[in-house]
């Protein structure tokens, strides 16, 4: 019999020739131009069951489970345990040789059964965390159009202006603790990718997930796109985003307001904002504007900061003194070269007692026209403002190095190859044990690869990076490079704000989780050189980050869960999300 819909809507069933139930709704016999409507189930069960990538096991389904959820036939007879499911798995991902067809076939996955994909990035999270973080994220980011399978997060356009609430609440989950917004115009080293950004929150939000115990449900990855400048994208058949120049002044900023003032009513006053690779001009403002407004976090500037900061208050071992004692060089006095300086800045005045006015002194920063010194101060940004100090022009780094004579080298250019021979060497025959961190992404932007830094400085240099390299063998002894990764920082950092139910972000919650995080590298690390402890531990680091960021929240009267904890560590393990299949009634 087949039932259908007839006399305006009633069900009529009707024999059909060979048996079966057809067009139920009257799909079928609707031309493509006739309005149907797009009726679905509720109640997640067989097949539906089996396409909703939040509840799907699988093979992992029991007999019992089969029979419960009208399964049976609808899979293979085997039971595959999740055990099994993940070694299999990583079995295939390994056969890939290209890197992007493995982050592919990982957010295939993700669409698919998500609770095993968390448990994949987990348990093999160094293997992975390059496909789907950086390197590999800003690949897929740049062929992002190309490898479209189904939208994940909000897409909010200028054809949302003034329905931006309404937008927001079409997204099926909402108890939303952390958003992540990109406006595409400055992915990594990458540039200007438009709405092709996405790739940044998502990924980034799989971190949370897997690395900081944020509940998948809870994380909203978000693209603002407001046009894009680049020529090529623009002129791609296959772009996904708006065809138009980059908006700009004051038709940006009253999207954004409308954006944030939209955010606040529709999840409240407690979920965190993370703006992620929005251009300079537009990170310190955005995050100048609302950090007193709302929960928000700049990854670029504060996330980078406190890593960085991490690795040098765990390098004191290593190379010996106080941070006090050192002297700061950057290449690069963007987003995240100010941010990491200021960051160190303000933990020397914490320790000295210092002004920070004073102690920004022991920081010089190299832009692309030279250093910065005073007599540059008419025509730099407000943001490089305070890190020109008296000194005489120099325009290119080996001479800076010369003449600052640095004891820490930090590359935040975005230019790859910019710490030559000659700049290594010269920080080797100033220094005993430079230390020289080659922070900008991906690989091919690194300023130098981790073989030039020990091969140049003869196996002086600590090096850290911002994408990850091979260990090295130089002269019979391996050198283990540290990579300096903002997935250290923001994972734990969010998990503490969520905990302590954290209304504003403070720069002292900031110096709280680089402290923590320098206290996980062990004497084993340090042994091999490291300045980072191993990402295999990266859930406990992350508890201990997340519990010394609520302490703080605490202390500064901004945490809203009362009363507090009495062991935070413990609490924070306790609030993370565990991937392992649940039994279904």
């Amino acid at each position: 019999m087949s039932s259908t819909l007839v006399n305006g809507g009633s069900l009529e069933a009707s024999a059909t020739a060979d048996g079966g139930v057809r067009d139920f709704y009257g799909e079928e016999r609707a031309t493509e131009d006739q309005l149907i409507t797009p009726w679905a189930f509720s109640v997640s069960s067989g097949y539906t069951l089996l396409r909703d990538p939040r509840y799907n096991k699988g093979l992992a389904f029991t007999e019992k489970e089969r029979d419960a959820h009208y399964l049976r036939g609808l899979l293979p007879p085997a039971v595959l345990n999740q055990e099994l499911q993940e070694k299999r798995l990583m079995h295939n991902l390994r056969q890939y040789e290209v890197p992007l067809h493995r982050y592919m076939a990982l957010m295939d996955l993700q669409e698919r059964n998500e609770r095993l994909f968390y448990k994949l990035l987990i348990d093999n999270v160094e293997e992975l965390l390059p496909v789907v973080y950086t390197p590999t994220v800003g690949e897929a980011c740049q062929k992002y159009g190309s490898i479209f399978r189904r939208p994940q997060g909000l897409y909010i356009s200028l054809k949302e202006k003034g329905k931006i609430l309404e937008v927001l609440k079409n997204w099926p989950e909402k108890n939303i603790q952390v958003i992540v917004v990109t406006d595409g115009e400055r992915i990594l080293g990458l540039g200007d990718l438009g709405c092709q950004g996405m790739g940044i929150p998502v990924g980034k939000l799989s971190l949370y997930t897997a690395l900081g115990g944020v509940r998948p449900s809870s994380c909203l990855p978000i693209t603002i796109d407001v046009g894009t400048n680049n020529e090529k994208l623009l002129n791609d058949e296959f772009y996904i985003g708006l065809r138009q120049k980059r908006a700009t002044g004051k038709e940006y900023a009253e999207l954004l307001d409308e954006f944030m003032r939209a955010v606040k009513q529709n999840y409240g006053e407690k979920v965190l904002i993370q703006f992620e690779d929005f251009a300079n001009h537009n990170a310190f403002d955005l995050l100048a504007k609302y950090s007193s407004s709302h929960l928000v976090f700049n990854d670029d500037i504060q996330g980078t900061a406190s890593v960085v900061l991490a690795g040098l208050l765990a390098s004191l071992k290593l190379v010996g003194g106080t941070l006090a004692d050192h002297t700061f060089l950057f290449l690069g006095a963007g987003e995240a070269g100010t941010g990491i300086a200021e960051l160190i800045a303000l933990e020397i005045s914490k320790q000295t007692k210092a002004p920070v006015e004073e102690t920004r002194k022991k920081i010089w920063l190299v832009d692309s026209k030279g250093l910065i010194v005073s007599s540059r101060l008419g025509s730099l940004q407000h943001f490089k403002k305070p890190w020109a100090h008296e000194h005489e022009p120099v325009k290119e780094l080996l001479d800076a190095v010369k003449a600052i004579k640095p004891t820490v080298l930090i590359g935040s250019s975005g230019v790859g190859k910019t710490f030559t021979k000659e700049v290594v060497e010269t920080m080797a025959s100033l220094n005993k044990k430079p230390l020289i961190l080659a922070l900008s992404n991906p690989t091919s932007q690194s300023e130098c690869t981790a073989e030039e830094a020990y091969t140049w400085s003869k196996g002086q240099a600590i090096f850290a990076s911002g994408s990850p390299f091979d260990p090295v063998e130089y002269e019979g002894k391996l050198f283990v490079p540290g990579q300096a990764n903002n997935a250290y920082i923001f994972p734990g950092f969010g998990l503490g704000l969520i905990m302590s139910g954290a209304i504003r972000v403070r720069d002292e919650m900031l110096l709280a989780a680089s402290e923590a995080l320098a206290a996980q590298v062990s004497q084993e690390n340090y042994d091999k050189g490291l300045i980072y402890p191993p990402f295999t531990n990266i859930r406990k680091i992350s508890a201990h980050i997340a519990a010394n960021v609520a302490a703080k929240a605490y202390e500064l009267g901004l945490a809203s869960h009362l009363p507090q904890p009495k062991d935070l560590v413990k609490y924070a393990e306790s609030c993370m999300y565990s991937p392992g299949y649940r039994n279904y009634r």
